[in-house]
């Protein structure tokens, strides 16, 4: 049951970081055409992703209003002719949300023999992801140097679009600009080190596991939050050369979006493009001693939003 989104145009106009001969730019993807979104607003600093979700208020009002027949005399490219790369440029900061998914908590207790309780009255749990890790769409992925258990996680991905601090329940996803299909890949391996002793404070290894080049593709595309109707609604599913390995609903969510936006803007202010990384349902490799290899094909969708692939390097 992997074909939970479309790998083909979405319905609506997205935005898409591409690679179409004049450099990195940021279009507007619609009936397989990318318009290039500096030329069609005649605004140049939206060149840059940064700039464009840093004025998210201005840019969502533009893709509501546009008419692909009335743009400014630009030509647009076809989607063929561009190499789609990662939507949401180098973002500021990358939260993942740790055993966010019951099932996935259950089963990573298991193979590390330790509790994971997951109650309600807890609050969420997030790493850091470096920015610097982000790859896109089609993406040939190094396996790290000495790593042997790297692991697949599909993930919803949320992009900020407003500065935010100490928000309440009730608004934080006021603050959600974009979502997009993201893999948290993890090297398990790798996030111990193992020839120092178990109670070293130094034994734990987050940057290894985490952070590797490649470690978070992020794609196809940016859909607007106001297009999804409920984030708690969405099937995602993952699958590594055609066999479905995570099959799941982001109702299973242990803690919300909002929640989880609540709880990282009680601790640092949110930014826009800071991306939220929302956790991942049962079904990774590591609950079964399956991990990625060389030459692997690994496929993620959430409903809406479309299919981000990517290769392991042969």
């Amino acid at each position: 049951m992997i074909n939970h989104a479309s790998a083909s145009e979405p319905s609506r106009p997205v935005l898409v970081s591409y690679e179409g001969g004049r450099g990195t730019r940021v279009g507007i993807l619609v009936r397989q055409q990318v318009f290039d979104l500096a030329e069609v607003s005649a605004t140049p600093r939206y060149a840059e992703m940064s700039e464009v979700l840093g004025d998210w208020s201005l840019v969502k009002d533009l893709l509501r209003r546009f008419d692909a027949s009335a743009t400014n005399g630009t030509t647009p490219l076809a989607l063929a002719e561009v190499r789609l790369l990662a939507p949401v440029g180098t973002p500021g900061a990358i939260y993942g949300a740790g055993a966010n998914y019951a099932d996935h908590a259950a089963e990573m207790a298991r193979v590390n023999n330790t509790v994971m309780s997951g109650k309600r009255g807890e609050r969420s749990w997030h790493f850091v992801k470096s920015s610097h890790s982000v790859v896109g769409p089609d993406a040939v992925v190094k396996l790290p140097e000495g790593a042997s258990s790297v692991d697949w996680e599909v993930e919803l991905a949320a992009v900020i679009g407003r500065q935010g601090k100490n928000l309440s329940l009730e608004e934080a996803l006021d603050y959600v600009a974009a979502y997009a299909v993201s893999i948290d890949l993890s090297a398990r391996d790798l996030s111990r080190r193992v020839d120092l002793p178990e109670k070293s404070p130094f034994r734990m290894d987050w940057l290894s596991h985490k952070s590797f080049d490649g470690a978070c593709p992020i794609g196809p595309w940016l859909v607007p939050a106001e297009y999804v109707k409920d984030p708690q609604q969405l099937d995602l599913a993952l699958s590594v050369n055609g066999e479905t390995k995570q099959d799941s609903n982001t109702n299973q969510m242990i803690f919300s979006l909002a929640e989880q936006i609540r709880d990282l803007s009680a601790r640092i202010t949110l930014w826009p493009g800071d991306v939220v990384l929302t956790g991942t349902p049962a079904g990774v490799g590591s609950s079964h001693g399956h991990f990625l290899r060389k030459g692997d094909r690994v496929s993620a969708s959430v409903a809406g939003l479309g299919v981000l692939e990517v290769s392991i390097e042969a």
